[in-house]
């Protein structure tokens, strides 16, 4: 009898799930992303109370169907992520859908979306310049994955990156292989820019401002003259170049505290006379 409640009840969980996960997808169709919030939020609380799930893997009579639907509810949760800009929540549902892909290997047919997303995360690791987990992340693919567009447009990022071919990395944009990789596009092109403005101040003391526009990959004045007001605030404008003067890392002759140690050895240097 108690196993036919247990049953019962996962049957009534299941079922839940399943109606919840059709209106997420509704919504999503809508653009409603409060609806699509609270589902999410709802259908999450949800799968804490099914024990076919990771980490545990138990063997239920609905296993399968239980691991496809929490599957394509964490697919919702990243595209959601990506929606509303929450960089927080994308790396912590990437890493949660990642433990289905990885770990239900053999268990259920995989996802049509499996490399998408994949590549997605690998985007995501790019974009926030951290090239050491990116690697690590790739490694682990299977050698098929290499393959998919979505997996080898990243990767031609990646090597884009290194070389520092901005323009063909930021021309990439118009190609992108997947509706999702956009706002992440946009995010890389913003890194790759803060790259560019960190060697243009080591490496020039001003630049004219039709220079500094292309190598900032800005289309217009009006737009270098935004990105200096809102993120480059020690940058100046004179005679028609930007100036990097007030950027640049002081030298350490200057500091205080390197005053302080010269004339310390000055009265160590006398001292020592008069001994």
């Amino acid at each position: 009898m108690k196993r036919d409640a247990a049953s019962q009840s996962m049957d009534s969980e299941l079922e839940e799930a399943i109606c919840k996960l059709a209106w997420l997808n509704f919504a999503r169709a809508r653009g409603d992303v409060d609806s699509c919030a609270a589902l999410l939020s709802e259908l999450k609380v949800l799968l804490t109370r099914i024990p076919s799930l990771p980490p545990s893997f138990e063997k239920t009579p609905n296993a399968v169907e239980e691991l496809k639907i929490a599957r394509a509810i964490y697919e919702n949760a990243v595209i959601l992520s990506l929606k509303i800009k929450d960089r927080e929540a994308l790396e912590r549902n990437c890493c949660q859908l990642k433990e289905f892909y990885i770990n239900t290997c053999g268990m259920i047919p995989p996802s049509p979306d499996e490399y998408p997303f994949l590549g997605l995360n690998l985007l995501r690791l790019l974009a926030e310049n951290r090239i050491a987990e990116f690697h690590t992340e790739l490694e682990l693919l299977p050698l098929e994955a290499l393959n998919h567009p979505c997996i080898k447009y990243v990767v031609e990022l990646e090597l884009s990156l290194m070389e520092g071919a901005y323009n063909r990395l930021i021309n990439a944009r118009q190609a992108v292989p997947h509706e999702t990789y956009v706002y992440l596009m946009d995010l890389l092109a913003e890194t790759v820019r803060d790259e560019v403005a960190e060697c243009s101040v080591e490496a020039y003391d001003y630049l004219p401002i039709s220079v500094a526009k292309k190598m900032l990959m800005f289309t217009s004045d009006q737009e270098l003259l935004e990105y200096i007001s809102e993120e480059q605030s020690e940058w100046e404008i004179k005679n028609c170049s930007v100036h990097f003067d007030m950027a640049k890392p002081k030298s350490h002759m200057n500091l205080p505290s390197f005053k302080l140690f010269k004339q310390a050895l000055s009265y160590a240097r006398e001292l020592e006379q008069i001994l």
